[in-house]
């Protein structure tokens, strides 16, 4: 289990810390335990050389719990007093980014290493708190207007993520997380003929109440927060993680974050995060390269592997233009 991968960055400037809130405590505020189901990419239609260069094989899982009772009281407080930061961007009206800049304790939960090795248990893999810190902690909240989904269906820009009910579920009329077992090529299919995914073909999670979470191979899992039926307090939140093996595929798309974060504290640490998986994959490299290897082709396409993540980051921090946040409602 890795704790982090790179330090927790600085408080940007504008943000500024919650006051009075209480120390996070692992012992009194996590109660974490097992899902009782984990479904798997194969499960979801996926053929074995599609899930060969992600992260896990692990798909969804059932909710499990996070928090304790007295840890989700405290999630709940947090929830609501960043509440004002939320703002709308092109898939979802009312969000928190960068909330870990704002709140220590959701900060110390995000990156909690109990948290951090329970999630490696149910991955199967080493995974560690992702370094984009606005990738940490976002929350989502209901829309102003009834009928209209949380979020709409999508996948993530990140390969790992849990997502946790906030506000009590129970008491909910809609406002379900939903997911699609099937493959994105379906559900994009199926948009480009200006179809959704299906409803026999989706489940609800079942949640036994706040505090609980699901775990999401998010970049594979076509998702979303559906529409309340009528007006109640729908929080939801999402925290990021990534697989530290970097010989598999980073999974992301960050170039979609320019439209929900601080530019200047992404460009800063997506630019620290692929230089960190290219330093591991040279350091691989410089192992791997032995005297067996005499073919120069080899060695380049070697060496362009290693390099590939700082090559995106570069070619998309370049971009003048910026594209529309991915989503399957276009």
């Amino acid at each position: 289990m890795t704790a982090s991968v790179l330090p927790f960055s600085t408080q940007p400037s504008g943000f500024e810390w919650l006051d009075g809130e209480p120390e996070f405590d692992p012992a009194a505020h996590l109660q974490l335990e097992q899902p009782a189901e984990v479904l798997t990419l194969d499960e979801f239609g996926y053929s074995a050389e599609e899930i060969a260069g992600t992260a896990t094989s692990v798909a969804a899982t059932s909710a499990f719990r996070v928090l304790s009772q007295e840890g989700a009281s405290v999630m709940l407080d947090t929830a609501r007093r960043l509440e004002s930061f939320a703002a709308p961007n092109p898939r979802i009206q009312r969000s928190v980014r960068s909330a870990c800049h704002r709140s220590r304790w959701l900060r110390d939960l995000c990156v909690a290493p109990e948290v951090t090795e329970h999630l490696c248990e149910i991955y199967g893999v080493d995974v560690a708190p992702h370094p984009i810190t606005s990738q940490l902690g976002h929350m989502n909240f209901a829309p102003s207007e009834i009928g209209t989904a949380v979020d709409k269906w999508h996948h993530d820009t990140l390969a790992l993520d849990y997502v946790m009910m906030v506000a009590d579920p129970l008491v909910l009329d809609g406002g379900d997380f939903e997911y699609f077992v099937g493959t994105k090529a379906e559900v994009a299919a199926l948009a480009e003929q200006g179809a959704r995914p299906p409803a026999d073909r989706c489940v609800s999670v079942e949640w036994p109440g706040a505090g609980y979470a699901v775990a999401l191979h998010g970049n594979m899992v076509v998702h979303r927060g559906g529409p309340l039926r009528t007006a109640g307090e729908r929080i939801s939140m999402v925290n990021g993680y990534i697989a530290t093996d970097v010989s598999v595929d980073d999974q992301t798309r960050n170039v979609d974050l320019f439209h929900v974060d601080e530019p200047a504290t992404l460009t800063r640490e997506w630019a620290r995060y692929a230089a960190w998986r290219a330093r591991r994959r040279l350091d691989l490299l410089i192992d791997e390269l032995d005297d067996a290897v005499v073919d120069s082709s080899e060695v380049v396409q070697r060496l362009t592997d290693a390099t590939h993540d700082v090559g995106v980051a570069i070619a998309d921090l370049s971009r003048t233009d910026r594209p529309d946040i991915h989503h399957y409602e276009q």
